[in-house]
């Protein structure tokens, strides 16, 4: 059940504290293998998720890892290194960002990679949130390329 009062949009601030509980159990998911239905059930336990849009950070937390392939196919043609190369936590962004630009055409692709920036640049290493900028624009370029060229005129 969402957070909001019935009909209500989603506030950005709650869809963006989804996003970042969301990386952090996509973090713990990858680092220990869990089972997303405990971590989830475990995040809402540990957390105040009152002002958190949680029905979209259930969908972040189960459809990534059920897409995980095919995210990751999305994006690693304009990686610079190997996938197994980078940081747990800027892969977390990266398919977090790509399920976004891929799945749900109703977030803005600009929303999208700025929300992902953020979350590297809070969780992830120095700098790496240029690198996760600079993948999630070039595969928006491939993706979302009507919704480009909407706003470029």
């Amino acid at each position: 059940m969402n957070n909001s009062a019935i009909g209500d949009k989603p506030k950005p601030s709650a869809r963006k504290k989804a996003r970042r509980f969301a990386l952090q159990a996509l973090y713990q998911w990858q680092i220990a293998k869990g089972n997303i239905a405990d971590i989830e059930a475990q995040f809402r336990a540990d957390n105040n998720m009152k002002k958190v849009d949680v029905d979209y950070f259930h969908e972040l937390l189960h459809k990534i890892p059920a897409q995980v392939d095919s995210l990751d196919q999305a994006f690693e043609p304009y990686l610079d290194r190997k996938l197994d190369e980078l940081g747990v936590v800027e892969i977390s962004a990266l398919r977090i960002g790509s399920y976004e630009l891929c799945h749900r055409l109703d977030v803005p692709y600009r929303v999208v990679i700025n929300e992902a920036v953020d979350l590297a640049k809070t969780f992830g290493a120095e700098q790496s949130y240029r690198y996760v900028n600079g993948i999630l624009d070039r595969l928006a370029k491939q993706v979302r390329k009507a919704e480009i060229a909407n706003k470029a005129r």
